[in-house]
């Protein structure tokens, strides 16, 4: 891969930057919630197993949309109407977790949820792989995910603030989540141009693939190897169950989930430039291999100052493979088969999740060294096949 000069946000297409800026509106909206959900569902009666149930459930539903998304929006004149209805119905459904009196309402709140987020993944970044040259895809991709992570920076401490300085409930926040919700909404509809199609006509012209035909064996091998990483990858969510065991408080679980946020936004954008420049495989194996080595550690720690401070290292995982991750799919995917590979790669991950929480919070009642050492085994073992692997266009 060429090298390439770091790439000035200013001088991203200006679909990129207004996609970041949705993107972080949502998450603010998401993550005024999510934090907040080990502690909801305990007050319901659940614990580790129906949390781990919750988010599997949601993720999985989203992972099938995912496909049917992608497949659909490589045929459509345009993929911007497919994002708007995505990021609509999130924000719709998302403050109805204010009413819920049950687990299972729970389940099917976030999984609605995860429906809005299916429809708008892979069509968003298909437009996303469209607008900038390859040799920047690792800089769009970390500054999206970096305003992404800024959202969820914002969500907690919006969360935190309503709880401690006004005193609202859980419930109440839920439902304020709604505000950030609409201002992505206003950026998405009114500022978002999607680039036409027109204007990649000299890739899609070199391209031998139709959107009807198989994936190509080098865009298999990758997702075989990142399903094998999902595995292990269980929700972020039991970091925050991890620090409320140890003694949290739960007001201050909103922060910890800021902090942990902050460290991905932070590292982002070099993670995604540093693809760039030295190879997406061998960052996004980087990148694994700190995901191995967090988790081989939280069994370890007994406090929750040792166990904080060890979440925020672990954000540095995000940084180097958020960017890299996609980049490495929009090289070896061919234009009008982008919606598909995007949408594969999300419901690869998204069906992953689903054995992967509940397993996880399985061997977390258990005993929490069995749930993180087999996370640790996934990340290292797909690192190991990821470097062995040849993506000649990653």
């Amino acid at each position: 891969m060429p090298e390439a000069s770091s790439t000035p946000i200013r001088a991203l297409p200006a679909v990129v930057r207004r996609l970041g800026w949705v993107s972080f509106f949502t998450d603010a909206s998401s993550d005024m919630i999510y934090p907040l959900l080990p502690a909801f569902l305990v007050s319901l009666g659940a614990g580790a197993g129906a949390l781990g149930w919750v988010e599997g459930v949601a993720e999985a539903t989203s992972a099938l949309v995912k496909v049917l998304a992608g497949r659909l929006s490589d045929r459509a004149p345009a993929r911007k109407p497919f994002v708007v209805a995505g990021y609509g119905l999130a924000t719709v459904v998302r403050p109805l977790l204010s009413l819920v009196t049950a687990p299972w309402q729970v389940v099917l709140v976030r999984a609605t949820d995860r429906v809005g987020k299916g429809l708008r993944s892979a069509p968003r970044d298909a437009i996303v792989a469209v607008a900038v040259e390859a040799s920047h895809r690792g800089a769009a991709y970390g500054f999206h995910r970096m305003m992404d992570n800024l959202g969820a920076v914002l969500g907690p401490l919006l969360a935190f603030v309503l709880a401690r300085g006004l005193g609202l409930s859980p419930r109440a926040i839920f439902a304020c989540a709604i505000v950030p919700g609409l201002c992505s909404m206003a950026v998405l509809v009114l500022g978002v141009r999607e680039t036409p199609r027109e204007a990649a006509a000299e890739e899609v012209a070199g391209s031998t693939a139709s959107p009807r035909e198989k994936l190509a064996p080098a865009v298999k091998s990758y997702l075989i190897v990142v399903a094998i990483f999902t595995l292990g990858a269980s929700a972020d969510s039991f970091l925050l169950l991890r620090l409320l065991d140890l003694g949290l408080p739960v007001a201050w679980a909103p922060v910890a989930w800021l902090t942990l946020n902050a460290s991905k936004a932070a590292t982002n954008i070099p993670g995604g430039r540093l693809s760039d420049r030295i190879g997406r495989r061998k960052t996004l194996a980087i990148a694994w291999l700190v995901y191995g080595a967090a988790y081989a550690a939280f069994p370890l720690t007994s406090s929750v100052e040792l166990t904080w401070a060890l979440i925020v290292a672990y954000g540095v995982y995000y940084g180097l493979a958020e960017g890299g991750e996609k980049a490495i799919l929009a090289d070896l995917a061919p234009v009008d088969q982008r919606g598909r590979a995007f949408g594969a790669l999300h419901a690869i991950t998204g069906v992953a999740v689903l054995p992967a929480n509940a397993l996880f919070g399985f061997l977390y009642e258990r005993s929490p060294s069995y749930a993180f050492g087999v996370g640790a085994a996934c990340a290292l073992l797909a690192a190991g096949l990821l470097s062995v692997k040849g993506f000649e266009r990653a």
